[in-house]
């Protein structure tokens, strides 16, 4: 059973470009590949919270470093791609997890932070498919994309107005991409948590908020970011081959509840 498990989940000499993996999500999603032997190289701007990071990954053994890049232009991220092939000699997998959140009430939310919010969760993921996708398809690589939606990209949430529209918009394209390259070897899909405790969703996380969240959720408790490595894995290797244009949903039932 284990050698079947091996081979069909094999990832071992893969390399992994996961960016926000400096953050508590991706960061999990990036041990759990690093545990799977691949090579992970982290993308952030906190080089602080990278060695945390690192040294989760580093008893996995494998290469695992991290890329300090901020992925907001077009420019930076193929000058990114550069540096990083200058150290591996391919890339394989490419997580999209770069996000930030607000709770601003809809009347109160500034031309400014709707641009800021749009330019992290949308533009950055828009522009970082279009530079590795190109990569991918043009080296004839056959690669997964896994974009990290969100339950509010599925269902709108009250409270966060900019980070619900953000996130529809990462899985809208997440579809057409993968419709896109579907006969040239590229898989793009989704990973859609439901409630995890991650940094950006501290303000929102207020009591009365955490109460109605457990109420509409069956499993009654908040999600770990380590149960984010299952559909990871799938996704990232031959396990998921014939999977693109999905949602993996990753919720404790949320999704499946109503009263």
């Amino acid at each position: 059973m284990s050698n079947y498990l091996n081979q069909l989940f094999n990832l071992h000499n893969k390399t992994a470009l996961v960016i926000g993996g400096t953050g508590e999500l991706c960061g999990k999603m990036a041990e759990g590949l690093a545990g799977a032997g691949v090579n992970v190289i982290l993308v952030g701007r906190s080089e602080e919270k990278a060695k945390q990071k690192l040294a989760a990954m580093n008893v996995h053994g494998g290469k695992h470093f991290f890329e300090s890049c901020d992925v907001s232009t077009k420019e930076n991220i193929e000058g990114l791609l550069k540096s990083v092939l200058q150290k591996v000699p391919q890339i394989d997998i490419l997580i999209n997890g770069a996000g930030i959140n607000s709770p601003t009430p809809f009347f109160d939310i500034s031309e400014e932070e709707y641009e800021r919010i749009f330019n992290v969760n949308t533009k950055s993921l828009f522009l970082t498919c279009q530079v590795f996708g190109k990569y991918f398809i043009a080296n004839k690589i056959s690669a997964s994309i896994i974009n990290l939606g969100s339950m509010s990209g599925l269902t709108p949430l009250s409270r966060v107005f900019t980070y619900s529209m953000s996130k529809a918009a990462v899985h809208n394209l997440t579809r057409n991409l993968a419709r896109e390259w579907a006969t040239q070897g590229v898989r793009v899909n989704t990973v859609v948590p439901g409630f995890f405790p991650a940094e950006q969703n501290k303000k929102v996380l207020q009591p009365d908020r955490i109460a109605n969240i457990m109420n509409h959720t069956p499993m009654k408790r908040f999600g770990a970011s380590s149960e984010l490595i299952g559909a990871t894995l799938l996704l990232a290797s031959d396990a998921g081959s014939f999977m693109t244009g999905t949602e993996i949903v990753v919720d404790g039932g949320f999704s499946a509840t109503t009263i």
